[in-house]
């Protein structure tokens, strides 16, 4: 695909961070809309809070990833050099930082992770175009006509000029039709608190059945390459996550039977 967009001089616009930074953006847009919309958010509630994922987003994606690939040691400009991030790292940053700016702020903890569980959609869907852009989180080999070819020596996959299973295309499909489910179930939720675990629990499962298609096999493993490390926090997520749903569920039908 293509990699880098820009290049003059010592000036380099990679496409996965141009991806990354119109996602912010209109997940930015949407925040300060519905935010403002539901619950009153300012303009500075939603710059500060989107500085503060971007930046939990980004220390937790570059850990995770020197974490499954320690041959990042040896030169640690990789890191920023276009080289993506891991998403989990990400999420298991972001949720702390996001829990602890919401109850600072006075703010609807549940109703506030549905309005980011939307919003995150964009960005992450956007990030998986910049993946597909980058080669990066790659699929395996496939003798298809649909299969992506990767020719630019620039890209992260592997091999190059050879059919590849377009993980990245797919995920970014199923992430923005997630995302358009989501708006979907906004109005009709049945209690705060239930987009928010819906997508956790819908993505990991998705990604873990992804995982089984990645070609990427430096991504990091548990278990001899039987189980990655997204495949075992994405369990671990989806078993918290059930767990939460069925008590705000439980939660909402007493309150009905009151």
């Amino acid at each position: 695909m293509h990699p880098i967009i820009i290049e003059l001089g010592g000036f380099t616009v990679y496409a996965y961070g141009l991806c990354i930074g119109m996602g912010a953006v209109l997940a930015a847009l949407y925040a300060v809309r519905q935010g403002k919309k539901e619950f009153g958010l300012t303009v500075d509630h939603v710059n500060n809070l989107l500085l503060l994922m971007l930046g939990a987003g980004f220390v937790g994606g570059k850990a995770f990833l020197l974490f499954e690939n320690p041959e990042y040691l040896r030169a640690p400009a990789q890191l920023f050099s276009g080289s993506g991030f891991v998403f989990y790292g990400s999420f298991l940053f972001c949720v702390p930082v996001l829990l602890w700016y919401l109850k600072r702020n006075a703010l609807p903890v549940w109703p506030m992770l549905d309005l980011v569980a939307v919003a995150t959609c964009i960005v992450h869907g956007f990030g998986r175009v910049g993946c597909f852009m980058a080669g990066c989180c790659y699929g395996i080999p496939v003798d298809a006509a649909w299969g992506v070819v990767f020719t630019n020596p620039v890209c992260q996959a592997e091999p190059l000029n050879t059919p590849l299973f377009p993980t990245q295309a797919v995920e970014a499909g199923f992430i923005f039709l997630l995302f358009f489910v989501l708006l979907w179930l906004r109005g009709r939720r049945q209690f705060p608190g239930q987009l928010f675990l819906l997508y956790v629990i819908v993505y990991a499962i998705g990604r873990a059945v992804l995982e089984l298609f990645r070609g990427d096999l430096d991504r990091g493993f548990i278990f001899q390459q039987l189980v990655s490390t997204s495949q075992f926090i994405a369990a671990l997520i989806v078993m918290i996550a059930v767990y939460f749903y069925r008590i705000r569920r439980n939660a909402n039908l007493l309150s009905r039977d009151k």
